[in-house]
């Protein structure tokens, strides 16, 4: 996709976000609970140490998560994708069982 063509699109731009499976089950999980990075990688069985580490880095940046103490948490940014999480894992059960 040419960034430049489509960099004022909203649609475009969530859709870059989230292209990548690893950021959307970060985000699912962080979604769900407070975790730590422990808890990420186990529930994420197999995701590399660096890939982890520059999803979580690229999705604090874009203000998605923030890390509180030992934890990382959704941001009120990043709790409005749950419905988009949502809408997609109900499409997901009902057309990829």
């Amino acid at each position: 996709m040419n960034k430049s063509k489509h960099s004022k699109c909203p649609i475009a731009k969530v859709a870059l976000l989230l292209s990548d499976p690893w950021t959307m089950l970060i985000i699912r999980d962080i979604l769900n609970k407070k975790m730590r990075f422990g808890d990420l990688e186990s529930s994420l069985e197999s995701i590399s140490t660096r890939t982890l580490t520059k999803k979580i880095k690229q999705l604090e940046l874009e203000g998605i998560i923030e890390k509180t103490e030992h934890y990382y948490t959704i941001t009120k940014k990043g709790s409005g994708l749950n419905t988009i999480i949502k809408s997609m894992s109900k499409y997901g059960q009902k057309y990829y069982k």
